[in-house]
């Protein structure tokens, strides 16, 4: 069991959380390395998509480790969407494929050849594909990525039935399309990370508009309802110059169905309630949070030349909604 204490650490208005110090224990030998990203089920189970042995570790929501499974299965996980049937929709970058599993580990389905990428930016799936969404009719919207520029929209039954975007950083473009989300009326949000934005498009891939005021989004999460909440994990700077700059992040932000900045909190650091890298990012029932970091990768960045990471570095933190 975790411990409950929680670290006050900020938010604004309706949307303030605390750091659930320890949460998510592992047994005695295991630890998470790089979670890339989280997904939460109907019954509030965790689901942890990381770059270590098992690559899928499940937790009940105080943080007691229940099973996990993968091995084999998965080359680098990225992405991780749980579908309305509790089923989970699993990228792999590295394998350059999309999984639907059941909650056990079981594949349903593959989209994508598995170690067969597309060529560097020619528009085709997949290259580095990054995260799915689902449409409201069941349809598919694949982000690709970190080899691509484009987001592609499949059946559900996998067929590929088009794709829109391009490099660059017009209305349109992408620059590292890094996560997705669909909304109850058909809407598809894209993380444009290295463009600071999220674009926001119809069902067609027709561009309607973009929210700014962000840096590096690169995780999205919709809450429920016709006008539903975002949350925006946001990594902070890369470059020597600016690296620890302030108000920069790594940070998350709650916004508005309108993109209105409802509340931001987080800063650089080790610390319950602080990130190294704010890679994924999900919600429960109760309005908490979980944020998946790859702090791992990221821990060169902001200590350059030093030994580490420290063994067992954390790579998952719930806050707890006030």
């Amino acid at each position: 069991m975790a411990d409950d204490q929680g670290t006050p650490m900020g938010g604004q208005a309706a949307y303030r959380y605390e750091a659930v110090a320890d949460w998510g224990s592992m047994p005695a030998g295991r630890i998470l390395r790089d979670v890339a990203a989280v997904a939460i089920d109907s019954q509030d189970r965790v689901y942890a998509f990381h770059r270590g042995t098992d690559p899928m570790v499940v937790f009940d929501r105080d943080g007691n480790f229940l099973h996990a499974w993968g091995q084999g299965l998965f080359t680098r996980a990225h992405g991780l969407h749980m579908g309305p049937d509790d089923t989970l929709w699993c990228t792999d970058d590295g394998d350059h494929t999309v999984r639907r599993c059941t909650l056990d580990g079981r594949v349903l389905q593959t989209i994508g050849i598995p170690g067969r990428p597309s060529p560097y930016m020619g528009g085709l799936p997949f290259n580095r594909c990054t995260h799915t969404a689902l449409s409201p009719e069941g349809d598919v919207y694949v982000s690709d990525g970190y080899g691509n520029a484009q987001v592609h929209k499949f059946s559900a039954a996998g067929k590929h039935l088009f794709s829109w975007g391009s490099s660059g950083t017009e209305p349109g473009q992408f620059n590292l399309p890094h996560n997705i989300a669909c909304d109850p009326e058909g809407l598809v949000y894209v993380a444009d990370r290295e463009s600071h934005r999220i674009q926001i498009f119809d069902g067609d891939g027709r561009y309607l508009r973009q929210w700014n005021n962000l840096h590096r989004p690169c995780s999205i999460f919709l809450g429920k309802g016709r006008c539903p909440v975002c949350y925006v994990g946001e990594l902070g700077p890369a470059l020597p110059v600016n690296i620890k700059a302030p108000n920069l992040g790594p940070r998350i932000s709650v916004l508005s169905h309108e993109g209105e900045l409802l509340s931001r909190f987080g800063e650089l650091g080790e610390a319950p309630g602080q990130f190294l890298s704010p890679h994924g990012i999900a919600v429960d029932s109760h309005g908490d949070i979980y944020v998946a970091e790859v702090a791992v990768t990221a821990w060169g960045r902001y200590h350059p030349g030093e030994a580490g990471p420290p063994e067992g570095l954390r790579c998952l933190q719930k806050l707890r909604r006030l």
